[in-house]
């Protein structure tokens, strides 16, 4: 029997040969998400994630643009172009079953409901390694 991982557990047939997909140090599988928002909606989100019992989280500050392409701005009486917009950028690692429920807390702790809200998506985490402790998977998150 082979085993590999891969994103479900079900069984896969191969040629004949039957795999069994298994979570990698079976621990279960984990879910990264990335989400880009308006730096004002920040404190929504983390009181959002909190409740939902998140322990931690990365923000850094990020700029780009979507469909809007920039927005224009006045300053002084001079009207100029903003090509980069100002935004939050956060990281959850979060077990695979919570990640539908944290998705959906930042989106509707995020929408403003005007353009420019951002997005959110999420990536699949092979292991997490807590440094200090060496522990992996979703124990250490």
């Amino acid at each position: 029997m082979l085993t590999f991982a891969c994103p479900d557990l079900r069984v896969r047939t191969l040629t004949g040969l039957t795999v069994h997909a298994a979570p990698s140090y079976d621990h279960g599988f984990m879910k990264l998400i990335i989400a880009i928002i308006k730096p004002y909606r920040l404190d929504e989100v983390k009181t959002a994630l909190q409740e939902l019992g998140v322990q931690g989280l990365t923000v850094t500050e990020a700029s780009g643009y979507g469909r809007q392409r920039g927005h224009t701005e006045v300053y002084r009486g001079a009207e100029y172009q903003v090509d980069l917009v100002p935004k939050v950028r956060i990281e959850v690692v979060v077990d695979d079953a919570d990640a539908d429920a944290v998705t959906d807390a930042i989106v509707q702790a995020a929408r403003t409901g005007k353009i420019g809200d951002g997005k959110v998506w999420m990536l699949p985490v092979e292991t997490v390694v807590r440094v200090r402790t060496g522990e992996r998977g979703p124990d250490a998150l």
